[in-house]
């Protein structure tokens, strides 16, 4: 489980094929790495992966062509800046909201705008998507917990702080970038919960 507070942004070293899929070879700037064991896991810009090899400056992670598919992974390249998160502990400060790691699908940055000393920026999504983002709730884009201002069809805004863009790979995206999307936990599971009752049950009183 993670927050959605980024720790660094990390670098693409090399993009290794291994077996039919790719290991990722991630250099990870500021990320503290003194404390990492083999087998933990890292979000990389909202993808979590499991460390198999790392040092002090490094982790390497093998990737699926499931995720490869079904994310922004599969389009890095050496040198692509990535977003790290290491998974949150028991007695963690709770910052962004709960993050599971796991992409629900890919969205595109529409626009980016000045909003005094912020950026609003406009990003698309799937329509399957859609349905889960609520105006003033959480989404994790590209790995960080940012909250949501304005929903519009499958389209929606957020704003981002002068901090955010400088401390994450926001600031060397652009209009038409891919991104990853994960919609808020609640907001997927209360679905589910409510189709697995019926809409109308007693027991949601939904109507």
């Amino acid at each position: 489980m993670f927050t959605g507070i980024i720790e660094s942004i990390g670098r693409i070293r090399a993009l290794e094929p291994v077996g039919g899929d790719v290991r990722l070879h991630i250099d990870t700037g500021t990320l503290d790495m003194q404390s990492v064991v083999l087998g933990e896991s890292i979000a990389v810009s909202g993808v979590c992966l499991t460390v198999i090899a790392f040092d002090t400056a490094s982790f390497a992670a093998d990737v699926s062509n499931e995720t490869l598919s079904r994310t922004t992974l599969g389009g890095l390249r050496p040198g692509s800046a990535v977003n790290l998160e290491r998974a949150m502990r028991a007695d963690s400060r709770f910052g962004g909201h709960m993050v599971s790691g796991h992409v629900d699908g890919v969205g595109e940055v529409v626009s980016v705008g000045e909003d005094a000393r912020s950026q609003r920026w406009r990003f698309r999504v799937p329509t399957q998507l859609a349905r889960y983002i609520a105006e003033k709730g959480s989404v994790c884009i590209e790995g960080t917990s940012l909250t949501v201002n304005a929903v519009e069809g499958s389209e929606f805004e957020v704003n981002l702080v002068p901090h955010t863009v400088a401390h994450t790979n926001f600031g060397e995206l652009g209009t038409g970038a891919p991104v990853n999307i994960e919609v808020d936990l609640v907001a997927r599971y209360l679905e589910r919960l409510v189709a697995a009752h019926g809409i109308g049950d007693s027991g949601f009183g939904i109507r």
